[in-house]
This record gives C-alpha cells, structure tokens and sequence, in this order.
C-alpha cells in the first residue's frame, strides 16, 4: 500500500486514533478519501485482522508530524466541470442546484472580461480589472488562472473556501488549461467533462445564441475543437458526460455524484 498523497488540511489527531482500529480497509479508504487523501492498494485478504494490518500500515508510513482532521472537519470534495461553451454545462448544473440547492455552492469565479447583459458582480464573476488580476496570481491567491480572447479567468482560493465553509460540494466552471493547473494542486477535486454530440451541433447552439462577433465566434470554436479532444486525455476526467439529450445528461451527472450528495446530507444533518 502507498500513500501517495496527504494533503494540507491535515490538522488533527482525533480521526487518526479512530481510523487505526478500523477493522475494516473500506472504511479506512473512505475516510481518507473524504479528507482529502488518494490512495493505491495491492490486493490483500478479507479477514478482519488483515484489515487491522493494512490500517496500521496506512499510519506507520505518514510523517510523525502529520496530523488528521477529526471527522466533523472533513470537507466535501469540490467538483470541477469542464467543457467548451453550447455544450451545455450551464443548464445542467442549474438544474443540480435546483434539485440540491443546500448541497452545492459555486465558487464565483474572477475575470477581466466585461460583463454580459444580465451578468451581476460577485454572482455570476467578480470583475475585476487586469491589474488587480495580476496581483492576486503573483502574492498566490489563485488555484487556477488562464486567459481566453484577450480576458483572463481565474479561480481563488477564497471563494472555494467559503462554500466549503458551508458544507457543501463547491463547483468549479473552468476551462481546460485551468484542469490542467489544478491536477498540480493537492485540491483533489472530482474531475467532470460535460461535452456536446458533435461539433456541428455545438456550432449551431453557438450561432444562435447571437452574443458574439464573427471572429469571437471563430476563436471559441477553434477552442472547442481543442476542448473536445482534450476531453479523450486518459486520465484526466473522472467522467465524460454527452449532452445530447437533457434528461439523459443530468440523470447520468445526478448518479455520478450521488455519493458525494449524500455526504453532504449527512454533514449538514
């Protein structure tokens, strides 16, 4: 057995002493997951003293002066989802936060773009000018930050915080270059790609929306061309989703974050 990662929110001893006599490993896995740890296992027997030795050797391996978080302090584990614009990640993820809306939370993300009709600060961005952009990413108050036609995008440490101070499962909305920055980061996030039946298609749901020039238009779907194989990368999505039909889309986003959900419910229960 390997641990490969243990991520800094370690605080506490409580739930080390508690996970040590786990007599069973699917629920030392469970547990660590929940805080933030991945773990690699070789196949080893069912007993219940088994089970106690692969326990003990999750801990004899962690530095002695690392420390776990008791189990109230276990956060949920934020969700990215990515995709190319048309591809209708909007829609689906509203209707997530309709159907739980106390168990998910945007984090809003910051952008030097201008806003959209409709488009209210601190809700849908925080807008915020180039300079001010700049010096949030150089004193490393960002996860993730990218720039797209001439606007840059960015999410911060802060905003992803707070709805995890809210016990609920932060949703990140960020393109591919931001997925990449993230896989460097000890966030440990679940990974989702929400993409679109062909390319045609998303073409055509992009004209009508009638928001954007000729060439503005031409650059986003050059990205999504991008996006779309990006979206085939091994192991870099723990889910791709095709959004052809509605229903069938969010029912298969519905069941594969379900026992995150759940989670939640317990936590805030």
């Amino acid at each position: 057995m390997l641990v490969r990662h243990i991520p800094n929110i370690l605080r506490r001893r409580e739930l080390y002493e508690c996970l040590l006599y786990s007599m069973y490993f699917n629920r030392v896995t469970k547990l660590l997951t929940g805080a933030g740890c991945i773990l690699k296992r070789r196949s080893f027997g069912t007993t219940q003293s088994r089970n106690v030795s692969i326990a003990s050797q999750v801990f004899r391996r962690l530095p002695c002066h690392v420390q776990l978080p008791s189990l109230s302090m276990a956060k949920p584990r934020p969700v990215v989802v990515s995709g190319p614009s048309g591809a209708g990640k909007s829609t689906l993820l509203k209707l997530l936060l309709k159907e739980y809306n106390q168990v998910f939370g945007f984090s809003v993300s910051h952008t030097t773009r201008n806003p959209r009709p409709g488009e209210e600060n601190g809700k849908d961005y925080h807008f915020v000018s180039r300079e001010e952009m700049l010096r949030g990413i150089e004193a490393g108050e960002f996860i993730e930050n990218a720039e797209f036609s001439g606007n840059m995008y960015g999410t911060s440490k802060a905003a992803v915080q707070e709805v995890q101070a809210r016990n609920q499962i932060c949703i990140l909305d960020i393109d591919m270059q931001g997925v990449r920055n993230i896989k460097k980061t000890d966030l440990c996030p679940i990974y989702l790609s929400i993409q679109p039946p062909s390319f045609e298609l998303l073409e055509q749901r992009l004209r009508q929306r009638q928001t954007e020039t000729e060439e503005s238009l031409q650059k986003r779907l050059l990205a999504a061309k991008l996006d779309m194989e990006f979206s085939k990368e091994p192991g870099m999505f723990d889910e791709v989703l095709i959004n052809d039909v509605l229903e069938d889309a969010y029912n298969q986003l519905r069941s594969v974050l379900i026992e995150e959900i759940q989670k939640v419910k317990a936590l805030q229960n």
